[in-house]
């Protein structure tokens, strides 16, 4: 497989939102199920599209997951300080996973950030859960910032997002 990171076109949007939904229901993320409010932000694509950068990994015409990068500043961004870009709804589709495409889009999210100019680093948050995403992370030189952690939902109970950080 020959996974190309690219900039989503419109066209990808719906395979996209529809890769990111089912991640994310298929695994148990989101609290309320086919209920959860959540679940129309991810399916969202072009909102997203319209205020951040939306890559997506590909192989050939055959969309394998997306991710949502956020430059220092963006609307988008829930824990980036100034200077920091932010790494938003990663998801690989269930058929794809384990070939890379989740790693290349996070490669891919850690240049952009690497070649805007005052970015002094890169942050995401993510749920207890995702155990692979970590791993992902972790290898890529991202480290915990425990003190960053938080609560998005607060209504909800214990819904802690835990906060990663690479530093450059």
């Amino acid at each position: 497989m020959d996974i190309v990171i690219r900039q989503a076109a419109p066209g990808d949007y719906d395979a996209l939102g529809e890769i990111t939904a089912q991640a994310y229901l298929r695994d148990g993320l989101l609290t309320f199920g086919e209920a959860d409010w959540y679940l129309g932000e991810l399916r969202d694509v072009a909102k997203r599209a319209a205020a951040a950068e939306v890559l997506v990994a590909a192989d050939g015409d055959r969309i394998l997951g997306g991710v949502t990068f956020v430059p220092s500043g963006g609307p988008m961004a829930d824990v980036a300080r100034p200077e920091e870009a932010e790494i938003r709804m990663l998801a690989v589709a269930h058929a794809a996973r384990g070939r890379g495409a989740g790693e290349a889009l996070v490669r891919a999210c850690v240049e952009r950030a690497r070649a805007t100019r005052g970015c002094v680093g890169i942050v995401l948050s993510t749920q207890q859960a995702m155990h692979t995403a970590h791993r992902i992370y972790e290898r890529l030189g991202f480290v915990r910032s425990p003190g960053r952690d938080w609560n998005p939902i607060p209504d909800v109970g214990d819904f802690t997002l835990l906060t990663y950080e690479l530093t450059f």
